[in-house]
This record gives C-alpha cells, sequence and structure tokens, in this order.
C-alpha cells in the first residue's frame, strides 16, 4: 500500500529562535583592516532595518529540508512522464561537474584569459548542438526555451526587416497542436497568428495550410514530432511551400528527444531551431531555472549588396576560436543581431549539464536513447489501446514517438471521472501524473512520455494502474472523485490555488495576508 510521507512542517521562517545561529562568522582581524581598508558603505543603500532572516541552527535547516523532500516527487523516486516536458534521468556525474568550484565561482566579467577552459566546453557545445540538429552554427545565449522561441521569431523578424519586406511579411502560421508559448512568441514578436488545424491522420491539414500561406506569411512555427506525439510525414512539402514565399520556417526543439540521432530539422528544411537543454540533454527542471534553449540556424545569404548571413542576425555572444593564438574569446553581437536578450553570456549550469550528458553518451548514445524512448512509448501504447473509457486519438494505427496522448473523454461521459481525477487517482498509487489537458485539441488529454529513463516494469505498472483507474471509475465513481488520499497534500482547490488572491509569492507577502494587510 503506497502512502506518501506526511508532515506538519512550519514554514523555514516559523522554525528556530531569535540570535540562534548554524555559523559563526570571525571577526575581521586588525591586520585585514589595515590592508583592506575600512568598508564603508554609503548611507542611500545601507539598511535602516536588519533583514527579517530566519534564525536556525544548522542541524534544523537540514532537518526541515530533508522532511520537505521526503514529501516531495521526482525522477529520483519514479517515473516523471510529463508529456512535452520529458523529464528523464539526471546523471549524477553532471552534478559534480556543473556544479564545481571552479565553474561556479567564475563571474562574466573577468578576463577570458582566465575562462579558457569553460569557454572551449561551450565552443564545442555550440558545435555538437548545430550537428545534431541539422544546423551550421548555434548561439547558447537564450535564457530557456520560450526565450529561444523568442529569438527564433525575432530573427525571423529582422530577416524581413533586412529585406524590406516587413510591411507585408505580418503573419506567422501555427499549427492547433503546437505548444502554447509558440502563439504567444509570435505575438510579442509584433506578427499576426494564423491557426491552422491537425488532420486526422495527425499530420497538418495541407489544404488549410495552403488556404493561407502567401505573401503576407513570413514564418511556420511548428515542432516535429507534434505533441500528439507523430511525425509529420509532409514536412519535405511543408518547407518548399514556405521557402516558396521567402518565409521561414522555424523549429520548436521541445520535442527532440523523438528523433534525436535520427533525423535532423535541417536536414528536413528548417531554417532556425531552439534546443530545450532541460529536456532532450538532461539538465533538471523546477524552481523557474535556470534553463538554457540555444537557438540554432541554417546559415544563408539573407542580402548580397551588404553580404548579411543569418548567422549575422543571432543573439546574444557566441564563442569563437582564433586558430592563430588558440583563445577562445566572446564575439559581441554585431549590427545586424537582435541584440541581447539577456544579461551576459548564457546560463552556463544547464549548458554543463548537457555537454555531460553529450559526452559521456556519445553519439551512439544519443541515438540509442530515442530508439529506448520510442519504444517504450510504444509499447505503452499497445498495453492502453482499447482500455475502457479511453481512447488514442488522431493518427489511428500510426507508431508514436516520444509521447502519446491518451483522453479520457469517453470515461468523463460515462462516468463523469475527468482527465484531472485520473491525475488524482495515479498520484494516489505513487506514481507521478502525466500532463493533462493538453494538447487543447484533444478533450480530456492525458499527455504521457516516459523517456529513455524508464524500465519496462514501471511502464507496465502505469498501464496496470489506469486500468484499476477505469474499474474504479466506473464501478465507483464518487471514489475516483476523491482522489488522492495518501499523498501528503490531499486535493486541493485548482482554481483557488492559482487565483492571484490566495498565492503568496514571498514570505512578506504571506505575512501581510496574515495580518490582514492584503487580500
Amino acid at each position: 500500500m503506497y502512502k506518501q510521507a506526511k508532515w506538519s512542517e512550519p514554514l523555514v521562517f516559523e522554525l528556530g529562535a531569535k540570535e540562534r545561529i548554524g555559523i559563526n562568522l570571525p571577526e575581521v582581524e586588525e591586520e585585514v583592516k589595515q590592508t583592506v581598508g575600512e568598508i564603508k558603505i554609503p548611507d542611500e543603500i545601507r539598511r535602516k532595518i536588519p533583514p527579517n532572516l530566519p534564525e536556525l541552527s544548522e542541524v534544523e535547516v537540514v532537518r526541515h529540508f530533508t522532511r520537505l523532500t521526503q514529501m516531495s516527487y521526482g525522477v529520483d523516486n519514479g517515473p516523471v512522464p510529463l508529456g512535452s516536458c520529458t523529464m528523464k534521468y539526471n546523471p549524477r556525474i553532471a552534478w559534480d561537474i556543473a556544479f564545481n568550484s571552479g565553474i561556479s565561482d567564475l563571474h562574466p566579467l573577468q578576463d577570458v584569459k582566465t575562462v579558457q577552459g569553460l569557454l572551449e566546453i561551450m565552443y564545442e557545445l555550440q558545435k555538437w548542438l548545430a550537428n545534431i540538429v541539422g544546423m551550421d552554427i548555434c548561439s547558447l545565449h537564450p535564457a530557456a526555451g520560450a526565450h529561444g522561441e523568442l529569438a527564433g521569431v525575432l530573427i525571423i523578424r529582422k530577416y524581413h526587416e533586412i529585406k524590406n519586406q516587413l510591411d507585408k511579411k505580418t503573419e506567422i502560421i501555427i499549427p492547433d497542436s503546437a505548444h502554447g508559448t509558440n502563439p504567444a512568441s509570435a505575438a510579442m514578436g509584433g506578427f499576426k497568428v494564423v491557426e491552422i488545424p491537425s488532420a486526422p491522420d495527425g499530420n497538418v491539414d495541407l489544404d488549410a495550410l495552403k488556404s493561407v500561406v502567401g505573401e503576407s506569411t513570413a514564418g511556420l512555427m511548428i515542432t516535429n514530432p507534434s505533441t500528439l506525439g507523430l511525425f509529420e510525414e509532409n514536412i519535405l512539402e511543408i518547407a518548399k511551400l514556405l521557402h516558396e514565399y521567402d518565409a521561414l520556417l522555424y523549429y520548436d526543439g521541445a520535442n527532440l528527444n523523438g528523433i534525436m540521432g535520427y533525423a535532423r530539422p535541417g536536414d528536413m528544411g528548417f531554417d532556425i531551431a531552439h534546443i530545450n537543454i532541460h529536456k532532450t540533454f538532461s539538465s533538471p527542471h523546477g524552481g523557474g531555472g535556470p534553463g538554457a534553449g540555444p537557438v540554432c540556424i541554417k546559415d544563408k545569404l539573407v542580402d548580397p549588396d551588404r553580404n548579411i548571413w543569418l548567422r549575422d542576425l543571432l543573439p546574444g555572444y557566441i564563442v569563437v576560436h582564433d586558430e592563430k593564438t588558440g583563445l577562445f574569446t566572446l564575439k559581441a553581437p554585431g549590427p545586424y543581431s537582435v541584440g541581447l536578450l539577456r544579461s551576459f553570456f548564457a546560463n552556463t549550469v544547464p549548458l554543463l549539464w548537457a555537454y555531460t550528458y553529450i559526452l559521456i553518451m556519445g553519439p551512439q548514445g544519443l541515438r540509442k536513447a530515442t530508439e529506448h524512448a520510442v519504444i517504450i512509448t510504444n509499447y505503452f501504447a499497445k498495453l492502453v489501446d482499447g482500455l475502457k473509457g479511453f481512447e488514442i486519438p488522431y493518427g489511428k494505427g500510426r507508431y508514436r514517438k516520444h509521447e502519446i496522448v491518451l483522453s479520457a473523454k469517453p470515461l468523463a461521459d460515462e462516468t463523469g471521472v475527468t482527465a484531472e481525477d485520473v491525475a488524482k487517482g495515479l498520484l494516489d498509487s505513487g506514481f507521478y501524473a502525466p500532463t493533462i489537458y493538453f494538447p487543447l485539441i484533444v478533450k480530456e488529454a492525458l499527455q504521457i512520455e516516459f523517456t529513455e529513463s524508464e524500465t519496462i516494469e514501471n511502464v507496465e505498472k502505469y498501464a496496470d494502474r489506469l486500468k484499476e483507474i477505469s474499474k474504479t471509475a466506473y464501478n465507483n465513481p464518487d471514489e475516483a472523485k476523491n482522489w488522492p488520499k495518501n499523498t501528503s497534500v490531499g486535493r486541493i482547490d485548482v482554481v483557488k490555488a492559482n487565483h492571484p488572491r490566495y498565492i503568496s509569492p514571498t514570505w512578506r507577502i504571506y505575512v501581510k495576508r496574515m495580518r490582514g494587510v492584503i487580500q
């Protein structure tokens, strides 16, 4: 019987006692004062009131966070099959490298001669990533996948601006199965979003695409495989159609784990691609970052008169190597670049994680990872195909790639038990819930992706639990509506949990809410 650890754990600010400390800092010696002088903090930035920090002993801190980890769930505990998020195992060797003090203590403004090792790693990573996606050059600058998307959209915009056709190139086409950030990124780039439907076979509806592509088309954003887990079979025809109108084809790299080592976006006709380092290359998710979303391009001449190439449009700093001096240096964005999208170079910690992952896997290992992820997905699809209350929409009979989308619509229609209830039922037995209600084109969607990390046994247990949930839903739907009961936190009010009035992002706001100062 599964039962998650459950503690009545207070906030860290509610622990400890006045003047209880976990470390004693020595007084500054007189000799040091004479060497560096007296440290004077300007009055305008000096604190008038001491910061309200928790006061705890070291053992209290350790116990507090240990209890929190025991209440939590992650890939170290079991499968995290969040479709479209690719939650794979994070190799522990990468911890040692990414958080090595020789790297974490570096500063972005120090002399490049003192960071040659790190720059060489980033230089190699630029080349490796470009090769994996079949592009010519990559910028590691963007800080996350959506940031990479925005960079790609801005490159599309700059491309048409340089060619003096931005006034007519006003639209970006996006399939209805796209990630939600795609239309957001396109809109932020100043484009009108034109949505096209998916055909019953799961591919882009070519007739719909042909009806909207025209002189006003600036580009198309698409991921392949799609969020349905299906490979876009008409991608070469789509690329040809876009290029006939001098529109750029953009690859959302969120689903790269379904084709890595087998197919490359650059070979499919894509001009731009971003890569989710935290998905395909194992850098951990969570906490809002740090992430990394390198953007890569298939280099092509943009303006022959001014000798402007697509590489000149890339954002941020790029590591270059001077073969004469042997030095690795950072090349600043030029006059045609979309510029800096953030401070400095890139988030090196997740990039180092990716570098380590690629290095220990090698080309054959990366290909094997994709192979296992695809096999495990299709094995799971066979296990649940025909399960009462569930169906696999789009592309009937087609093999899936990295993920599969189930619809619990029949279950909801017949019993009232929804995809959310199914997710809670999975939690109740010690499994992590999949992504639910995405993609939006699938009603009562359960998007499931095990990745190459998972064993056959875990996949079979997951499928068995779905069968138990189906049986319970038809025999006792009221029980299913009250899951979970065995987790550290019971069923929450999802509307209230996402309402700004009830969210306390900081301790200060929490205290003010408790005191009734704010609502």
